[in-house]
């Protein structure tokens, strides 16, 4: 009888180890041959276009590599930057501009679930959050500026070398009234710490985040005229 017993106890063990790890976690999961190349490949399509159509096909494609490699968060980052820039560049009502920031915050809250770079994170949900505040800026200032500055904010604190969180601080900024403490001259000195902080800036891999500073060089050609005439006077 004692012998029956663990016999059944030994099969109940084996059979709870095998279910243990059918429901291993996506993490344990591993991508398939080739897939950060085409990830790669992704990224630079990505960063290489405006037009709307285009980024939502990317933003797509995006969804189904996070479903080939469930384990790693960039997918899900890329996809919700792809749907972030196509909001900028939408002639859209606001209320389909507002679907397209609700998809990538969505994406954001995936890629935080697989733990992805935190910081990163913080700053493209304040990118976000600065498209928001873009598709109606009289009603919303109050709310968004003011978001955009305490998730930056997070973001300094657990990275303060990433130049993301300078080059969105300086968009913030820039379109902010100079009433308010904004405008052109005063992102200047931002944007400055932006273009230092590029300069040092060395992403963890091939593929991690590491867009912005063809940006920031576009608003810093903006002074170039304003610097000249300066100089110019002397």
């Amino acid at each position: 009888m004692k012998k029956s017993l663990l016999l059944l106890a030994l099969a109940a063990a084996s059979c709870a180890a095998a279910a243990q790890q059918k429901a291993a976690p996506a993490a344990t999961q591993t991508a398939p041959a080739g897939y950060q190349e085409q990830l790669g490949a992704t990224i630079k399509d990505v960063m290489s276009t405006g037009d709307v159509a285009e980024l939502k096909a990317l933003a797509g494609k995006l969804e189904r590599a996070a479903a080939v490699a469930p384990a790693d968060w960039l997918p899900r980052y890329y996809q919700a930057y792809a749907l972030l820039i196509a909001t900028f560049q939408s002639k859209e009502d606001g209320d389909v501009r507002d679907k397209y920031l609700d998809q990538a915050e969505a994406a954001i809250g995936q890629a935080r679930k697989l733990r992805g770079d935190e910081a990163e994170l913080l700053v493209l949900q304040a990118y976000v959050y600065q498209a928001r505040l873009g598709i109606s800026p009289m009603m919303r200032s109050m709310t968004y500026s003011q978001k955009v500055n305490e998730t930056l904010a997070q973001a300094k604190k657990l990275s303060p070398a990433n130049p993301r969180i300078y080059l969105v601080q300086g968009n913030n900024l820039y379109y902010t009234p100079k009433m308010f403490g904004g405008g052109a001259e005063a992102a200047k000195p931002v944007y400055d710490e932006a273009k230092a902080r590029y300069a040092a800036f060395k992403p963890a891999t091939p593929n991690a985040p590491n867009w912005g500073e063809r940006q920031l060089l576009g608003r810093l050609k903006q002074y170039e005229p304003a610097t000249a005439s300066a100089q110019a006077a002397k």
